[in-house]
């Protein structure tokens, strides 16, 4: 992307002039008007500024009750979203983010904000990545540029039974985008249990030109023993039976090695870098935390598989039996796969009911 019009910005260019427009949307400015934040006179923080007065944190959170849809941005274009910081409040499976590019009807973006963000077990875990951060105490943090050139609109849907307090702010700017420009996506999938045999799903059905860019996979496991011999596939522009590219094992594609294993304490070892991560290991407490869990992430950001015409990727669930034999296994796997497309893009899959979202 070009760096003059303030897309694609980097260290090598941080010194170059843009005519770009920055803007932020926040609940002190709605809107991310020129000269209209810090107007606010009533809000969350209103009793706390009683004696302050306008200017002083009057409006820093929205609520947002059960089976409302807050629409957190709705901006003209063109331009791009460059940064989102929010800090939800209660079940993160529960609050449902969509993205809306230039008045598409179906989102291009459709995830529980607790998987948008690569925390799809409801716990915090430190993530330190060049795409997404999770900061302490719960602060989700996104970078991805998404461009758009007519329209963004961003809504969080509120589907639990309580009210939930939400911060946020959008970092944008108002700028012209190139043509060559291509419009982010993510979706959200979860099978619980995977079938015997069967491999799950990423991301199928995707039309168009684009790449993918990223996997983000909350994996339960479901038996005793290891669970990441799988490959992942990419099915590309008319693959049918099998894939132009394959990995060679779970924790490999995930940039890791021989089981995530630390040579000196011989358990799962997290680790939290630019590009990929085992961030998360949630390990069983001899009660009723009964199950290992993992949160891992790979973006493909400086390696983007590139598609002219149609993608679809699969990972299998593998692990061992007797006689050193594999094992198909038939665990609890939640994804978010993010990636750039032309639009129009294919209408999503329906997202699970709030029963099979929920982790149990």
């Amino acid at each position: 992307m070009s760096s003059f019009n303030g897309l694609g910005m980097n260290m090598g260019n941080l010194s170059r002039l843009s005519k770009a427009k920055s803007r932020s949307i926040s609940p002190e400015n709605f809107g991310g008007e020129k000269g209209m934040a810090a107007m606010a006179l009533e809000g969350t923080g209103a009793d706390c500024a009683r004696d302050l007065g306008q200017g002083w944190k009057i409006s820093p959170s929205v609520k947002v009750k059960p089976g409302e849809t807050f629409l957190m941005a709705n901006i003209e274009g063109p331009g791009a979203i460059n940064q989102i910081w929010m800090t939800p409040t209660g079940n993160w499976r529960f609050s449902i983010l969509r993205i809306y590019w230039d008045e598409q009807q179906n989102p291009s973006v459709e995830c529980p904000v607790g998987d948008f963000f690569a925390s799809g077990w409801g716990r915090y875990a430190r993530l330190s990545s060049l795409a997404v951060c999770v900061n302490p105490g719960s602060a989700f943090n996104c970078y991805w540029e998404m461009p758009f050139r007519k329209r963004c609109r961003m809504t969080l849907t509120n589907i639990a039974d309580e009210e939930m307090v939400l911060y946020y702010q959008i970092n944008y700017i108002l700028t012209d985008v190139p043509e060559e420009c291509a419009y982010f996506h993510a979706q959200f999938r979860r099978v619980n249990p995977l079938p015997y045999k069967d491999v799950y799903t990423i991301l199928d059905g995707v039309k168009g030109q684009g790449h993918y860019v990223g996997t983000y996979i909350a994996w339960g496991v479901n038996s005793g023993d290891w669970w990441g011999e799988g490959e992942i596939k990419f099915y590309m522009d008319g693959d049918k039976k099998f894939p132009t590219i394959c990995g060679t094992g779970t924790e490999d594609y995930f940039c890791g090695s021989y089981n995530f294993e630390s040579q000196e304490t011989h358990q799962y070892q997290e680790f939290t870098t630019p590009y990929s991560g085992l961030h998360q290991v949630i390990r069983p407490d001899g009660l009723y935390k009964s199950q290992t869990r993992f949160g891992m992430y790979r973006w493909h950001i400086t390696d983007p598989i590139r598609f002219q015409q149609d993608l679809t990727v699969t990972i299998q669930a593998l692990g061992w039996r007797s006689g050193r034999r594999y094992l198909p296994l038939q665990d609890d796997i939640a994804s978010m796969a993010c990636w750039y497309q032309t639009l129009p893009a294919t209408e999503f899959p329906k997202l699970p009911d709030r029963d099979y979202l929920e982790v149990i």
